[in-house]
C-alpha cells in the first residue's frame, strides 16, 4: 500500500453516479477546525452509502462530492505512517514560531502547511467516478503538473514517493512542491494536497518533510522568482481538477 494512502473497508453502491462536485473557498482556517468540517462531510456522504444499501434502487439517493479550497495558520501533521521523530522542534519552540502539531488519519508522514500554501480536500465518493486508488492519486498529481504547466514550470513524480516535484531524477536539485496524503473509506475521500505557492519555505527546516532527507522544498513563488496571484491559481487548478475528473463543479 502506498504509505501516502491510509484505505479502509470499502463497498459498492448501484445508485446512480454524480458527477457533481460542490466546490468551497474556505479562506483560512484554522488546521482542527478544517478537519472537523472534512469529518462531518465524509461522515454524511458515508452515512449515506450505508442507507443505500437497504433501499431498492428507485429510492436510493445520490451521495454529494465536494471540493474544498483553504489555507492554515502555521501547522504541522502528521499521518498514521509517520514517524514523530520528524517533528524536529519541541512543544516551547513550536509556540514561538506560532505553530500548531496534530497526529491526523490520512497516509503519509509529516508535512507542513501554512499561510501562501493552498491546501485542497477532495471529499469525493468515488464510486461516482472510479473505484481506483492509484488513479486517483495520479489525477491529484496530474492536477498539480498541468497548472504549473500554464506558469511554464515543469512538474513531474518521483517513483514510490506521492506529490510533485521538479528534477525529480537529478539526487542534487530533485525538490518538492506539492505534499499529498489521503485517508479513503468505503471509497470516500478526504485530506489531500498542500501546494507551495506563496509559502515560506522555512518552516519546512522544522521537520522531515514527508519523512524524505535527502531532498529539497520548493514553491511556485522561489520557481517563478514572483509571488503568485492565488485566486488565478485557484481558478486554474478548479478547471483542470474537473477536466481530469470529468465532473463539474457547483
Amino acid at each position: 500500500m502506498n504509505p501516502e494512502v491510509l484505505i479502509e473497508n470499502s463497498s459498492a453502491q448501484s445508485v446512480a453516479k454524480n458527477k457533481e462536485i460542490i466546490f468551497q473557498d474556505l479562506g483560512i482556517m484554522d488546521y482542527k477546525e478544517c478537519w472537523d468540517y472534512q469529518e462531518k462531510l465524509f461522515s454524511e456522504i458515508v452515512a449515506q452509502k450505508t442507507k443505500n444499501r437497504d433501499l431498492p434502487a428507485e429510492e436510493q439517493t445520490s451521495t454529494k462530492n465536494y471540493l474544498l479550497f483553504v489555507e492554515h495558520p502555521h501547522v504541522y501533521t502528521l499521518g498514521k505512517s509517520g514517524n514523530e521523530k520528524n517533528l524536529l522542534v519541541n512543544d516551547f519552540q513550536l509556540k514561538e514560531k506560532e505553530a500548531t502539531y496534530y497526529k491526523i488519519n490520512r497516509g503519509g508522514d509529516i508535512t507542513y502547511h501554512g499561510p501562501g500554501q493552498l491546501v485542497a480536500y477532495p471529499v469525493l465518493d468515488l464510486d461516482n467516478f472510479f473505484t481506483d486508488i492509484h488513479k486517483y492519486l495520479r489525477l491529484l498529481e496530474e492536477t498539480i503538473i498541468l497548472t504549473m504547466k500554464e506558469y511554464g514550470i515543469e512538474g513531474g513524480r518521483s517513483k514510490g514517493e506521492t506529490g510533485v516535484w521538479l528534477n525529480a531524477d537529478d539526487v542534487f536539485k530533485a525538490r518538492k512542491i506539492c505534499a499529498m496524503g489521503v485517508r479513503c473509506s468505503r471509497w470516500v475521500t478526504m485530506h489531500g494536497w498542500g501546494f507551495n505557492v506563496n509559502t515560506n519555505l522555512d518552516y519546512f527546516s522544522n521537520i522531515v518533510p514527508c519523512g524524505i532527507n535527502n531532498k529539497a522544498v520548493t514553491s511556485m513563488h522561489k520557481e517563478v522568482g514572483n509571488e503568485i496571484n492565488m485566486n488565478e491559481m485557484k481558478e486554474k487548478l478548479k478547471n483542470n481538477f474537473a477536466l481530469l475528473f470529468e465532473a463539474q463543479l457547483v
